[in-house]
């Protein structure tokens, strides 16, 4: 079972949502910690703060995705298959963005507390648009 988990290939989607949580919890460590750090050690704003975070954190998980949660792609093209990672990966950023402002700002919450909000509503859109734009099986 640990081996199918972590080191045989992926195959059905259960295998694939465990190794994406844990794909998206190393992308989503980092991407809290440079929020963090660049909202209150370094006294950034803290939208700005999140999109340099968010970034990073993509740059992880497109690394993490192609070489280790999903096993087909849908493009043998490397620059297409990045282009349309990247852009699902800007499509978050704006849901990202503007959850944080809403829960921030009209709500009133604590911009982590927005943050988490965040967090879990772009990574199922995340993950429905990767597993079925850039990670389907082919027929």
């Amino acid at each position: 079972m640990i081996h199918r988990l972590f080191r045989a290939p992926s195959g059905g989607i259960p295998v694939q949502i465990f190794r994406y949580s844990l794909a998206g919890e190393a992308a989503c460590a980092a991407d809290y910690t440079v929020l963090i750090t660049l909202t209150q050690s370094v006294k950034l704003h803290y939208l700005f703060s999140a999109a340099i975070a968010f970034t990073l954190g993509a740059f992880i998980s497109y690394a993490l995705s192609v070489r280790w949660v999903f096993d087909s792609k849908a493009f043998e093209n490397k620059a297409a298959e990045i282009s349309l990672f990247f852009s699902i990966s800007l499509a978050g950023l704006f849901v990202n963005h503007y959850c944080i402002l809403f829960f921030t700002e009209t709500v009133k919450l604590y911009y982590l507390g927005s943050k988490a909000i965040s967090t879990l509503t772009v990574s199922a859109m995340n993950f429905s648009a990767r597993k079925y734009l850039l990670f389907r099986q082919r027929a």
